[in-house]
């Protein structure tokens, strides 16, 4: 007898604000939302959080929107692109850094008994602060599981120094961005992974095919203009991506997705375009907005 089952959504649930197919979003806190869950009810944890914090609090996104900058960097335009707002993650103080460590360790103590044994939780993260997070993940009893590097090459990094661009031409400050690290843990299983596959469903990742496992390199072209068209979200991620993620998270293609940080949905619609069902929990009620709009749109696009 499997234990994998679904939880049902109470429909009057006050956070319940758009479902679509088998995907549902909830307008909450993250944190306060998977404390109301029962235990052992999410299969699958796939998430690109405010892992600087500050640039998402009000102020900052009302900079954002403003296009004022404060804790995010407005590129300009190139070659007649317009280029996504980035976090400036050098700017964090040590105060900031120390918050960001305590944010991730009560996310993962409050998120571990919710997960079924051997449910995966992947994390986009940053290269200058993944190890705070990769730590206090681990910290709050996650098992880590290595990371899934995306390879995509964005427009951060690779400058010359501010102001003394012909002083020193021949000089970047940071490495030009190549590459997103995607932090990969696991609440561990309570016997063998055969058993927990049989019990739960979980406990692996879905083979690409007979011959090829999935890897942890994924090449990634940066998101499409199509698709930033349809969700304007500083964080968007390109569906051809997420939907190899999402895919190889369910490994008996059965239970139960959750994107506590869903921003304008991408994760839902990425699980939606491949008939999964999942949760996402959402607490800037724009963006809210925004992910009740994109969802179907996004799963219906041809990657």
């Amino acid at each position: 007898m499997s234990d994998l089952a679904f939880v049902p959504e109470d429909a009057a649930d006050p956070t319940l604000y758009f479902t679509h197919g088998k995907s549902k979003l909830y307008l909450a806190d993250s944190i306060e939302w998977i404390r109301s869950r029962p235990d052992k009810s999410i299969h699958a944890v796939i998430t690109d959080p405010p892992y600087g914090l500050v640039e998402y609090t009000p102020p900052q996104l009302a900079k954002l929107r403003a296009g004022k900058g404060g804790n995010w960097r407005i590129p300009p335009s190139f070659d007649g692109n317009v280029r996504s707002p980035l976090p400036r993650f050098t700017t964090l103080t040590s105060a900031e850094l120390d918050q960001l460590e305590k944010f991730f360790t009560k996310l993962g103590t409050v998120l571990l008994p919710k997960l079924v044994p051997g449910a995966h939780v992947i994390v986009a993260a940053n290269p200058l602060v993944s190890h705070l997070v990769s730590y206090s993940l681990g910290k709050a009893g996650l098992e880590r599981r290595g990371e899934v590097v995306r390879l995509v090459t964005t427009m951060r990094g690779g400058d010359r120094p501010k102001n003394a661009h012909d002083e020193f031409p021949d000089v970047s400050v940071m490495p030009r961005s190549m590459w997103e690290p995607w932090l990969l843990f696991r609440r561990p299983v309570t016997t063998t992974v055969a058993a927990n596959l049989r019990q739960w469903g979980t406990g692996g990742l879905r083979r690409i095919s007979d011959d090829q496992p999935f890897g942890d390199v994924i090449r990634s072209a940066p998101t499409r203009p199509q698709e930033r068209a349809i969700a304007n979200h500083p964080s968007l991620k390109p569906q051809a991506f997420l939907r190899q993620i999402v895919r190889a998270m369910l490994p008996m293609e059965r239970g139960l997705i959750l994107d506590p940080f869903a921003g304008s949905g991408s994760t839902l619609a990425a699980a939606a375009a491949l008939g999964y069902e999942a949760v996402g929990v959402e607490i800037d009620p724009e963006y809210a907005k925004l992910a009740s709009e994109a969802i179907p749109k996004l799963a219906a696009l041809k990657v």
